[in-house]
C-alpha cells in the first residue's frame, strides 16, 4: 500500500466536507455539523484564510484529512499548530496514512520554526490514544478544554 499526504486544494473541499462529516458521525455529532463547502472554501482560501487542510491518501484514494491552523504559546513565544481534526476512515487505519498525516504536520512544524503541535482526544477514544501515544505523545495533564458558544456565549457578550 502506498501512503501520500498532500495540501488541499480549493477543488477537494467537496472531499472534506464529507470526510468532516464521517468524522462528526464517528464520535456521535453529526447532528452539530454546520459547515458548508463554502464556508470551508472562505477559511482554508478566501482573503482572510485562518485554517490550512492536508488530504492522506491510500493507493491513490483519498481516505483522511487534517484541519489545522497556528495559535500562540505565550510561554514559548513562539505558534504551534493546533490540529482540530485528524480523521482517518476506519478501513484505512493501520495502513499508515494517519503516521504519514502525522509525520506530515510535524515537518510543517519544524519547517516554519513552530514549538510543536496540540489537539484534543475525545476521553473515550482509547485507539486514538493509543495511536498518539505510540508516536510518542503525551498528555497534557492539568489542561481541559472548555467551550462558550451558543446562548451563552451571547449572554457574556451582552454584559
Amino acid at each position: 500500500m502506498k501512503c501520500d499526504v498532500r495540501q488541499a486544494s480549493i477543488e477537494d473541499v467537496p472531499v472534506v466536507l464529507s470526510l468532516l462529516r464521517e468524522l462528526a458521525d464517528f464520535e456521535g455529532k453529526l447532528d452539530r455539523v454546520e459547515v458548508t463547502e463554502a464556508q470551508l472554501a472562505e477559511h482554508a482560501f478566501g482573503p482572510r484564510a485562518c485554517i490550512e487542510m492536508l488530504l492522506g491518501s491510500v493507493d491513490g484514494r483519498v481516505v483522511s484529512y487534517a484541519i489545522f491552523f497556528p495559535h500562540f504559546g505565550s510561554y514559548r513565544g513562539r505558534a504551534w499548530l493546533f490540529l482540530e481534526d485528524l480523521y482517518v476512515q476506519p478501513a484505512a487505519r493501520g495502513t499508515g496514512v494517519g503516521r504519514a498525516m502525522m509525520s506530515e504536520l510535524a515537518r510543517i512544524v519544524m519547517e516554519r520554526s513552530w514549538a510543536g503541535m496540540t489537539w484534543g482526544v475525545l476521553e473515550w477514544n482509547d485507539a486514538a490514544f493509543r495511536f498518539y501515544e505510540g508516536l510518542g505523545a503525551v498528555r497534557e495533564h492539568g489542561h481541559v478544554y472548555m467551550e462558550l458558544s451558543g446562548e451563552a456565549l451571547q449572554r457574556v457578550a451582552a454584559r
